[in-house]
């Protein structure tokens, strides 16, 4: 089951990461995505590749603890997570960001192509949680009571 959420958390991290990139490139969203190397002063004047390997990977965690939380609310469809906490990770993302102030005006300011990308990546995310969490769930109710090589 690790195994599975260290390989969503990569493809996850990845497309995120090349979405913010191409994002970016298409001027689609107004702020640079590796600005936090100045604003947090963390790799400020290394490499641009070496910037975006480090925001992967600062990704890939974040995605793989989401990954094993979310695993355990089976309760509630996976669209109706991701939309509410993609979502809101994105609105408070920009808002940090652009620091907004609290207006209905500053709504005019996020950006979609954004918002929708990290939805995207957060129900592909908790989708595949909740299927592997039932599917291990449904796999251990239908063991055998005997070994596979015995012949009855």
């Amino acid at each position: 089951m690790f195994r599975v959420a260290i390989y969503t958390s990569i493809a996850a991290a990845l497309f995120l990461t090349l979405s913010l990139s191409t994002l970016s490139f298409f001027k689609f969203i107004q702020w640079n995505p590796l600005d936090y190397t100045e604003r947090f002063n963390i790799l400020p004047n290394s490499h641009g590749l070496i910037q975006w390997l480090f925001l992967a990977f600062v990704l890939f965690i974040i995605i793989i603890i989401f990954f094993l939380v979310m695993q355990y609310v089976a309760l509630v469809p996976a669209f109706i997570t991701s939309l509410v906490i993609g979502g809101v990770i994105a609105l408070i993302i920009e808002w940090f960001i652009y620091e907004l102030p609290a207006e209905l005006n500053s709504f005019t300011k996020l950006s979609l192509p954004f918002i929708i990308t990290v939805i995207v990546t957060a129900r592909f995310v908790f989708e595949t949680a909740n299927f592997h969490y039932r599917a291990n769930l449904h796999e251990k109710e239908n063991e055998l009571p005997y070994k596979d090589t015995v012949i009855k």
